[in-house]
């Protein structure tokens, strides 16, 4: 069963994997984007363990809930509203449960998910971050593990897609052999999610 504090360790790695990965995701975003990708999720990750070790939410929703809004506030562009949409849509799927089991977090990450496809309008192909972020809640049913290889995958699949939304579909063409920011942060979320899963198990054994 996963509980409050395994949402507030996932957060607090996922935010270590994005100061640590910052440079490369702003390095990506420079040819297709803004070059601020990097920078403006660092700083919205770092503000997201700030408030949630400060306000302490009892519950897996309000965890997210929490980490949605402060990413929605604290992050600038597109990345804020999508990264915020997606936590916040998932923790008000958990509801006010005190524990969820990884069936329950999978369906509410999926509700998270179509919700950053409703606010984007997009769809896997069109080189966005959830070419990284549907594969990963499709294989979440199998492991966490499983969850973390598919998003990074499906972010390696996005370099030969030309960009049909966000500000790289400008380029048309020249969008082609880059590889999506988002969708590789979105990895990263997966990635944390597994070594989260991983610290948890052993620390019970």
């Amino acid at each position: 069963m996963l509980d409050a504090d395994f949402f507030r360790r996932w957060l607090t790695t996922a935010a270590a994997a994005v100061d640590r990965e910052a440079d490369r995701l702003t390095e990506l975003d420079s040819p297709i984007g803004d070059a601020d990708h990097g920078s403006n999720l660092r700083r919205g990750f770092a503000a997201v363990v700030a408030t949630v070790e400060k306000e302490a939410p009892d519950t897996p929703g309000a965890v997210l809930m929490l980490a949605g809004r402060q990413l929605i506030s604290t992050v600038g562009g597109a990345s804020g509203p999508l990264y915020g949409t997606l936590l916040r849509r998932t923790g008000k799927a958990l509801g006010d449960a005190a524990q969820v089991d990884e069936a329950e977090f999978a369906q509410a990450l999926r509700a998270g998910v179509d919700a950053v496809a409703a606010l984007g309008g997009s769809a896997p192909g069109d080189k966005t971050m959830l070419d990284a972020l549907l594969p990963g809640v499709d294989a979440l049913s199998t492991s966490f593990a499983a969850a973390c290889e598919a998003a990074r995958q499906g972010a390696l699949a996005t370099v030969p897609l030309q960009a049909r939304k966000g500000r790289a579909s400008y380029l048309g063409e020249r969008s082609v052999g880059h590889q999506d920011p988002g969708a590789t942060s979105s990895a990263l979320l997966f990635e944390a999610l597994a070594d989260t899963a991983a610290a948890t198990k052993e620390a019970s054994a």
